[in-house]
């Protein structure tokens, strides 16, 4: 049996389809906050337990003969502002120490595989051509009013060059959800070093596909440029929409978990979860616009910006190819097009409300 907690949730249910598709018996913990009800797409022969991961009782019961635990529930997303910081931070990062706590009392035989994000990083990889590797400081207000969006050398200011960021990287959170995500990585390492228990952090990139939530503050980029389209506006993209990302399907993502279910038990850390091929944030837009219809509004770049957001962060795919046998095989503009559809069918008619 696996335990997948927040398995009701748009990456946990597809995990949970990727494993049932193996043939591995799955339990679901979640408290369906974001659901009035169970949803329709949870297979039937689910044995689903609802609650909340941070009550003990209700985890004793969800491990009660569990083999593995695949853990994705939690807060995510930048939020609405720092006054989401109490709920982050118990969604979190108290729901992994209970969770944590109550597989150590339980002993549980097999893995855990938790669920991390590229956000750790902070800023991806950077080369200065004059001192090679830098890491940049945070980017300051003043130059994001001015439109200078691109972060410099911390020691001579001149341009940088992106690269893709790999799991031995520093961690440099640099919003509230990203401090977080850092501190369930250090809390599993932890676990891991007092019980021996096997843990894979999976620290997954920009990730896109159906069921993904709509119209709130918490979802990703895709979801809200596609929310726009299907309300009959323009996404609106933030700087000059160049910032650099890893955009990869759920269904992808799904395998990665499955494959580190299963790897051999010598297998443990941290491991990114991407595509391999960073794209822009325009492009994202443009591609979504495209696949909303001929008729849908074109993404407008506003030179807007947010205080918590990074420049440029794109995943180095190789350790996951290498030690879990991952790698992404789902074709971006045909999972664009079908999330596009699911969130905007396309209509002559859609334009501003026309």
């Amino acid at each position: 049996m696996i335990l997948v907690t927040g398995g009701a949730g748009f990456i946990g249910s597809h995990v949970v389809d990727a494993l049932l598709a193996e043939g591995f018996q799955v339990r679901v913990l979640d408290s369906l906050l974001a659901h009035e009800q169970v949803p329709d797409y949870l297979p039937a022969g689910v044995d689903f337990v609802e609650g909340d991961v941070r009550d003990p009782g209700i985890v004793r019961r969800a491990l009660d003969g569990v083999q593995h635990v695949c853990h994705q529930a939690g807060m995510v997303g930048l939020g609405s502002d720092f006054l989401d910081v109490a709920d982050y931070v118990s969604h979190n990062d108290t729901g992994t120490a209970v969770l944590l706590r109550e597989l150590a009392s339980s002993g549980m035989p097999g893995r855990l595989v938790l669920a991390s994000s590229m956000v750790v990083y902070g800023e991806g990889s950077y080369a200065c051509a004059e001192h090679g590797h830098v890491s940049p400081r945070p980017r300051q207000i003043e130059d994001l009013e001015r439109g200078c969006f691109e972060p410099t050398c911390p020691r001579c200011a001149q341009a940088l060059e992106a690269r893709s960021v790999s799991e031995d990287a520093r961690l440099d959170p640099r919003n509230v959800y990203a401090a977080t995500k850092v501190h369930q990585e250090h809390l599993a390492a932890a676990f891991q070093r007092e019980t021996g228990t096997s843990v894979i952090a999976l620290r997954y990139h920009n990730v896109y596909g159906p069921r993904m939530p709509r119209n709130t503050p918490y979802a990703g980029v895709a979801s809200l440029f596609a929310s726009t389209l299907a309300g009959g506006d323009a996404p609106r993209v933030f700087e000059d929409g160049g910032q650099l990302r890893d955009f990869v399907h759920v269904r992808d993502v799904a395998r990665a978990n499955v494959l580190a279910l299963v790897a051999d038990g010598s297998v443990t850390g941290a491991f990114n979860v991407s595509s391999g091929h960073p794209r822009g944030v325009a492009e994202l837009a443009e591609a979504l616009a495209d696949a909303a219809g001929a008729h849908a509004p074109r993404p407008l770049i506003t030179g807007e910006y947010r205080r918590g957001d990074v420049r440029h962060v794109f995943a180095c795919p190789r350790k996951a190819e290498q030690e879990l046998g991952f790698h992404a095989q789902e074709d971006f503009v045909e999972g664009i097009r079908e999330f596009a559809v699911a969130l905007c069918p396309p209509s002559p008619r859609r334009h501003n409300g026309r």
